[in-house]
């Protein structure tokens, strides 16, 4: 069992020091994607004068930008940094960038829109432009703290975590979250990628993980080594399924999740696409015609 942490105080809009580098806003747009809403990140020292940097804006709300402004009131905005492209991540940004005079840092998006099934609260913004194209590997330094970009491609082919040196810290976006697993959804979400991501996550050894959405991870080795194996097992009940005959996704989701609210399902369906995908891609799946959503699959 994945050893999730759900508690979280929430006072929307308030600038909570979370730890002595690190102070947290959260948005108002808690759902079923987001829980509690989308959290903010400031990297820096809450003094005046301090260089920061600031870590997904969120969605376009007007009461979160002024929020996120008095927040760093006196402070220098060294960069905007954003996790991926989603809609309840990246819009506010760019005005948030605008208003304090920062770039904004980023993976490259999506060459495409490519959540366009419905399934999904957090849809791609089509809009977004970062100033600067991080890929991976790059150091940022600020008053007394060091980020290291660190690529987490799966969620969204664009993920890019960030790492703070001086906390063994990392701001993980949607990559891992303590409060549920990550929908990995194709097109753009790919579970070859995401799992790769997971293992150079675990070998990274973090002592604490910083979620976007919820509670901090406070003991990542365990709570990884589990999130791990529910992926593995997910794909194992796949391959169960199959072996007792051909299927179509829309068939297993309501056994597979039988215990995940049904507005979640068809969420869930794009995750056993993405592990079918990964299963094809082995050879221990067969798709007709291809490996989409409608499509048959069977066991080798």
């Amino acid at each position: 069992m994945i050893p999730f942490v759900r508690g979280l105080e929430v006072a929307y809009g308030r600038a909570d020091a979370v730890s002595p580098l690190i102070r947290r806003v959260i948005a108002a747009n808690p759902g079923p994607f987001t829980f509690t809403g989308t959290g903010t990140y400031i990297v820096g020292r809450a003094e005046p004068g301090a260089v920061v940097a600031v870590i997904d804006p969120g969605p376009p709300d007007d009461a979160h930008l002024a929020a996120l402004l008095a927040a760093v009131e006196g402070q220098t905005v060294s960069q905007v940094l954003v996790t991926h492209t989603h809609r309840d991540h990246s819009p506010l940004a760019r005005p948030f960038a605008e208003a304090v005079g920062a770039p904004v840092l980023a993976a490259r998006p999506p060459a495409m829109v490519v959540h366009a099934s419905g399934a999904l609260d957090e849809e791609d913004d089509e809009t977004f432009a970062p100033d600067l194209i991080l890929t991976g590997g790059e150091i940022l330094n600020g008053d007394g703290w060091t980020l290291e970009a660190m690529a987490t491609p799966g969620h969204a082919s664009n993920h890019m975590a960030f790492v703070l040196r001086e906390e063994n810290a990392l701001f993980s976006g949607d990559h891992v979250m303590g409060w549920s697993t990550t929908v990995v959804a194709p097109p753009d979400g790919d579970m070859t990628a995401y799992m790769a991501s997971l293992d150079a996550v675990i070998a990274r050894g973090f002592s604490t993980i910083w979620p976007t959405h919820g509670a901090p991870i406070t003991e990542p080795g365990p709570f990884l080594d589990a999130y791990r194996a529910h992926r593995l097992e997910r794909e194992a009940q796949i391959v169960a399924r199959l072996a007792t005959g051909p299927r179509r996704i829309m068939d297993m989701v309501p056994t597979l999740y039988a215990a995940v609210d049904e507005r979640l399902w068809p969420a869930a369906s794009l995750s056993v696409w993405a592990h079918l995908i990964a299963l094809v891609r082995q050879g221990r799946v067969v798709a007709e015609p291809e490996a989409s959503l409608q499509a048959l699959y069977r066991a080798v």
